[in-house]
């Protein structure tokens, strides 16, 4: 059995009109997932602001809370946006990873796939960027280590642009392994391979421009993954982003369904030999619809087989 965790806060959070982080990415994944299946579905909770604060400080949540406005939306920089719905939106993305979390630590289902927007690799400690409030993959991982008692979590990112959140959040945590493959050059000119982290904690595996699923397998196969079975992880979070799909408007790889379903089972792989095969996937980018929902079920799907 595999887990969704989904919330209508997802259509809440608005952005300006022809943002691709928008309302319709939520409306064309939900019903693709709603035709697969061996799902069940959870409500997101809504997460108490205090689970911000274990990777983004005081001053930082309350600048978001205080940037929430009334009606419309307002810019927190040219490309972050946030309207009346946000902060619930993104504290329930938060809430889902959380009890995801909860759930496959008792046992309750192996796998779960948090459908919740917006995404939040790309938030740092003290700033929001690229679509992205707070570091939900990071603030999970933190979870499942302060709050679960594990010693070893790995979180891994295909999203085509870098997790540069992420790694900021984490860099200084020793328990806990973020990997990325990314294309490079690109947005947010970080990832490459000689950030390590303050621990040897942090893997980039930078791919360039207009490559495809040879090469990502490759990168995986022969050295992420690899590498992730040395770590030998308790549990497995996924930042799965879509956007590397030859189809996607913001990125220039070249991968298609059947790539998302190979790096998905080979994820699984890793989790089975060391985490009980334990994975919680949280939804990142991905921004041609057709392409995004397709993705997202090729990957859904291998996460319940």
């Amino acid at each position: 059995m595999t887990l969704v965790y989904w919330h209508d806060a997802a259509l809440h959070h608005i952005t300006p009109p022809g943002h691709p982080e928008q309302v319709a990415r939520a409306q064309a994944i939900k019903p693709a997932l709603q035709a697969l299946d061996g799902l069940t579905w959870r409500e997101a909770p809504l997460a108490d602001r205090s689970e911000a604060l274990r990777c983004h400080p005081e001053t930082y949540v309350a600048r978001i809370e205080a940037a929430i406005p009334s009606e419309s939306y307002a810019s927190l920089d040219a490309d972050t946006h946030v309207s009346p719905g946000s902060l619930d939106a993104a504290l329930r993305a938060i809430g889902g990873c959380n009890a995801a979390i909860d759930a496959v630590l008792k046992g309750e289902a192996k796998t779960a796939f948090v459908a919740m927007r917006p995404p939040g690799h790309h938030a740092e400690t003290e700033t929001a960027m690229g679509f992205c409030l707070f570091g939900t993959a990071a603030i999970a991982a933190k979870y499942a280590l302060d709050h679960h008692g594990l010693n070893r979590v790995a979180v891994l990112d295909f999203d085509v642009h870098h997790g540069n959140g992420t790694q900021d959040l984490l860099w200084n945590e020793p328990r806990a392994f973020f990997c990325s493959s990314h294309q490079m050059p690109l947005y947010p000119g970080s990832g490459a391979s000689h950030e390590t982290g303050a621990h040897g904690n942090v893997l980039n595996m930078p791919l360039a421009p207009m490559s495809a699923g040879p090469e990502m397998r490759r990168a995986w196969g022969d050295v992420i993954l690899p590498a992730v079975d040395d770590f030998a992880p308790e549990l497995i979070i996924i930042s799965a982003g879509f956007d590397a799909h030859a189809a996607d408007p913001l990125a220039n790889l070249n991968w298609f369904e059947a790539d998302f379903e190979w790096i998905t089972k080979a994820i699984r792989e890793v989790a089975d030999t060391h985490a009980q095969g334990r994975v919680v996937s949280t939804l990142e980018g991905g921004y041609d619809l057709d392409a995004l929902a397709a993705s997202t079920v090729a990957h859904v799907t291998a996460l319940k087989e």
